[in-house]
């Protein structure tokens, strides 16, 4: 029969995504793991396979807080105020983060090898899900009158992405409020969503 697993899960998985989210996935070594998550290099392989199986659950495991931040705001919010809300919390986040390590998504499609197609598949992958996040929120106001008829929701959807991930790397070395609500508030201004709040764009000094 097989033994019980003697470590916390979440832990180790939380410990596992800072240090990925920090140090990037190449850098960050069996070493670095063992140290942060308390697991003997013998028990890390035992429960996650190898490097790559933990880096994906680590990865999962902080895409979930984004899938129930999106979830969260379907469910509570007008479609055009979902997108709008989903970048005010970016820009939250990014700001409020002191290690300025931007998103751990996005900094692994950054790193991601082009000699690497699983990586990248798994990395696209995810990036799909915010890009349908976006798609599905941009038909469901223009369906109900909430957002205007002018640009499809699939170019949008594109256009949202892409604004996100430039966002979220700018924030990486320039965490600056209004270089960020600027980028942001002016792609919404073009798709005709709901601006930012007062509290989003307010000034840091």
């Amino acid at each position: 029969m097989a033994r019980p697993r003697e470590f916390d899960e979440q832990a180790v998985l939380d410990a596992a995504s800072d240090i990925f989210w920090t140090k990037g996935y190449e850098a960050t070594s069996t070493r670095d793991l063992a140290a942060r998550t308390g697991l003997t290099p013998s028990s890390m392989y035992a429960a996650f396979g190898d490097k790559r199986g933990l880096f994906r659950r680590a990865l999962d495991h902080y895409l979930g807080r984004l899938r129930e931040k999106m979830a969260h705001l379907e469910a509570t919010a007008s479609p055009g105020q979902a997108i709008t809300g989903f970048f005010e919390d970016t820009i939250e986040r990014s700001l409020e983060d002191a290690l300025q390590r931007g998103c751990m998504l996005v900094n692994s499609a950054l790193e991601a090898s082009p000699q690497d197609a699983e990586f990248r598949g798994i990395i696209a992958h995810e990036l799909k899900l915010i890009e349908s996040f976006f798609r599905s929120r941009f038909a469901a106001g223009q369906e109900c009158g909430d957002i205007s008829p002018d640009h499809s929701a699939e170019d949008a959807a594109r256009q949202l992405l892409v604004v996100l991930l430039g966002v979220r790397v700018l924030a990486r070395v320039r965490p600056e409020r209004p270089l960020l609500t600027g980028a942001v508030g002016q792609t919404l201004a073009l798709l005709r969503l709901p601006p930012l709040t007062p509290q989003a764009i307010r000034s840091l000094s």
